[in-house]
This record gives structure tokens, sequence and C-alpha cells, in this order.
């Protein structure tokens, strides 16, 4: 008895077998499962090349030694601030590796970058992605290879001006000055660019493909501290433990601005959810209040028949239903129109200085925009589209439609049900009953 049940404990204890066709990556489309091994080849052979080309000096070993020592101790203090930002930002993503690797651009050979890459990211996978279901392996090491790629274009750009390293620069006057700022420009672009065939997304706006201002102003201020983390090796190496209490501060600055769009976000379509919808319409009521003629509309969107999708094609199908609608919904407005999601298959609209003849031309777009969408989604490695989408949607216009941000809603609302009722797939006004 004792000896089974340490057989079947020993059992358990065994490793999963390495099982190849299993991996993450085989289930993704082709297209990146292409790029994937095409920048992995590309970074694989660039390596070799620039190893041959240009090896390491002893003061290089250094500085790789102290720039790994630097990043490891930032992400072991930032460890748990950078897994509550993982579990509540959405793609594209940008980490503080960009401070350890631009400044290893500024000071290493590109082969000795390469390795800094690595050593950064497998620390990260391990000790600050892992258990986190949304990083699958082939990620991180793509990611890893997208920012090597990135560092080896900077390095190019900084070798063309005849600048090679940061102890070059700071001997070269406004001549060192620019071949340190292409060099930051260049890695911008590049990564900008470089991630967008990895990127899944639904939509590509300008702000999915690219992230936000504030995103992008990350990047830019990691850069920044690249540069002085750079300056501060090649010239005081013992001051550049300075570096690491600000990018804390940084870094957890950046989760507090992630926690509050998460906490107004609907986290299953990414648009603004009850609590930041209303927020954002009561801002938009305090204006018009104290402007003349001022006018602004509300949208109340439901889908038609969504029970029926749920049940013939499962919830998880539903759910890709309710991403592309709400895709749909923001593509058919403009850039500063507001779209919330109010629960089950009801969306809303704020549509800010318009009048009540654009509302109802607004409203028809959307509607129309709903009733060509098709919607795939896999059903046991099958390709399946979902289409014949159809909604019912009211309308109500400040301040005919009501002097209040509840008013509106219960006057798009009344329209809504006045839009079903009349056969749905259609638009209906509720200002002039309101």
């Amino acid at each position: 008895m004792g000896n089974g049940s340490a057989a079947g404990q020993t059992r358990r204890l065994q490793p999963a077998p390495f099982r190849l066709r299993a991996w993450a990556l085989w289930r993704q489309r082709r297209s990146l499962i292409a790029y994937c091994f095409f920048v992995e080849s590309v970074a694989a052979a660039a390596t070799v090349a620039t190893s041959i080309a240009s090896p390491p000096a002893r003061r290089h070993l250094l500085f790789l030694g102290l720039l790994v020592a630097l990043g490891v101790v930032q992400a072991e203090l930032g460890r748990k601030v950078e897994r509550m930002r993982r579990r509540v930002h959405g793609p594209p993503y940008i980490n503080m590796t960009s401070v350890w690797t631009f400044a290893g651009v500024l000071l290493l050979p590109p082969a000795l970058v390469a390795v800094l890459v690595a050593v950064l990211y497998a620390h990260l996978a391990t000790r600050s992605w892992y258990r986190l279901r949304q990083v699958p392996p082939f990620r991180t090491i793509l990611n890893a290879t997208l920012v090597v790629l990135t560092c080896y274009s900077a390095a190019s750009v900084l070798a063309a001006t005849g600048v090679g390293d940061m102890s070059a620069a700071l001997t070269s006057g406004w001549h060192g000055i620019t071949a340190v700022a292409l060099a930051a420009v260049t890695y911008f672009a590049v990564a900008a660019f470089t991630i967008i065939p990895a990127l899944t997304i639904t939509t590509r706006s300008v702000k999915a493909l690219f992230g936000s201002v504030g995103d992008n102003l990350l990047e830019v201020a990691t850069l920044c501290l690249g540069m002085l983390t750079a300056l501060t090796l090649a010239t005081l190496p013992a001051l550049a433990v300075a570096i690491v209490p600000p990018l804390l501060v940084l870094h957890r600055a950046v989760l507090v601005k992630q926690l509050e769009i998460a906490a107004t976000t609907d986290e299953k379509t990414g648009v603004f959810n009850t609590t930041g919808w209303h927020l954002l319409a009561s801002r938009e009521l305090a204006r018009a209040q104290r402007t003349t003629r001022s006018t602004f509309g509300v949208l109340m969107i439901d889908l038609d028949h969504f029970k029926l999708i749920n049940d013939e094609h499962g919830h998880l199908a539903g759910d890709q239903v309710l991403r592309a609608v709400a895709a749909t919904i923001k593509s058919a407005v403009r850039d500063y129109d507001s779209v919330g999601r109010f629960g089950g298959e009801e969306f809303v609209v704020l549509l800010p200085d318009i009048g009540p003849a654009a509302v109802l031309a607004v409203a028809e777009r959307i509607r129309s925009a709903i009733e060509v969408l098709k919607v795939e989604y896999a059903d046991d490695n099958h390709a399946r589209v979902i289409g014949s989408l159809s909604a019912s949607i009211g309308v109500a216009t400040y301040p005919d439609g009501g002097t209040a941000v509840d008013r509106l809603l219960q006057a798009a609302d009344r329209a809504l049900y006045r839009a079903k009722d009349a056969g749905r797939n259609q638009v209906a006004d509720g200002t002039a009953t309101a």
C-alpha cells in the first residue's frame, strides 16, 4: 500500500512530456507563425555577423554585467507592479526594459546587446510574467527578438554617423548629441512598426496599432532614462544606481493610471463600462449647460436576437460578436465620441457637439455597419462565420430629449423599444416624444 502511494506520488511529480505540437504558437494565424520564424532567423543571422565584426572588449563585459545587474534589481523591486500592469493592460505593451536595452545600444557591441536582452527577458518571464495566461512563451521570445532587431537598427544608425558608442559621443560635441538622438528616434520608430504584424487586434486604428499617447510618452521617457544610464556608466559608473528609484516611481505611476483606465473600461469589449460612460456624459452635460445653443446626442443600441447567437454558437462566439460590434460602432463614430457597454448586448454612444439630424445620420450609419458585419470564430479548428446581425437603435438629443443624463437615457431607451416593437433593425428618435 505504501509503495503504491509512493509510486503514485512519483508519477505525479514527473514533469509533463515535451510536446512540440502542443505549443501555443501553432494555434496562431499562419502569418504570425511565418513572422516569428522570419524575425528570429534575421536576428540570429545578424547576431552571428555582428559578433564576428565587433568582438567585445573587457570594458564591454563590465558594462554588460552592470546593465544586467541594474535591470534585474529594478525588475525584482518592481515585480508586483509589473505583474499587475500585465493583468490590466492590453496591447501594444511597453515595459521598462528599454532603459537598459537602449543604454546597451550606446555602450555595447550589438552581439552583447542581444545577450543583455535575452537575460533580461528570461528573468522577466520566469519572475514577473509566469502563470499569466496572456503571455505564452512564444510571445516572450518574439518580443525579445523584436527588441534585439530594434537595438541592432539603432546601433547601425549610431555606427553610420561615425559615433560608435557613448564614450565617442562625449568627445564629439553636437555631432555626438545628434548621433545619440538619431539612434533614439530609430529605436522608437522600429519598435513601433515591427510589433504591428504580431498584434492580435480587431481594429486597425492608429491607437490600436501604436498605442495611446501615454504609452508612447512612456517609451520616450524610458529612452531618455536609457541615455542617462549610458552617460552615467561611461563617466561615473557608481552613480548608475540612482537611475533605479525614479524608474520605480515612474513604473508605479503608470500602474496607477492604468488602474484608473481599467476601472472605467468594459473588460470584454474594451469600450467604456457604465461608470466610465456616465462620468463622460456628466462632464459633457455640464459643458453643454455652460454653453448657449450647445447640443449633444445619445444613442442606445441593442443587438437583435442576441440570445439566439449564444444558443446556436456558444457564449465564446457571442463574446466575439460583442467585441466585433463594439469595434464596428467605434469605427462608425468620431474619435472623440464615447462608446460604452451597459451590459449584455446593449451599447450606448455619446456624441458631443452634434445636432438632431446628424445624430440620426450617425445612428443609421451604425445600424447599416452592423447589418453587413461578418464575425469569424473557430469551432473545433474549423472557421465559422456569424452573419445576419442587426441592431435596434434609440436616439435622444440634448436639450430637447432631456436636460439630465438619466432623462436622455430614458428617452433613448423608450425610442429603442419602439424600434424593436416596429420590427427591429431600425432607428427611432425619442427626442420628439421626450
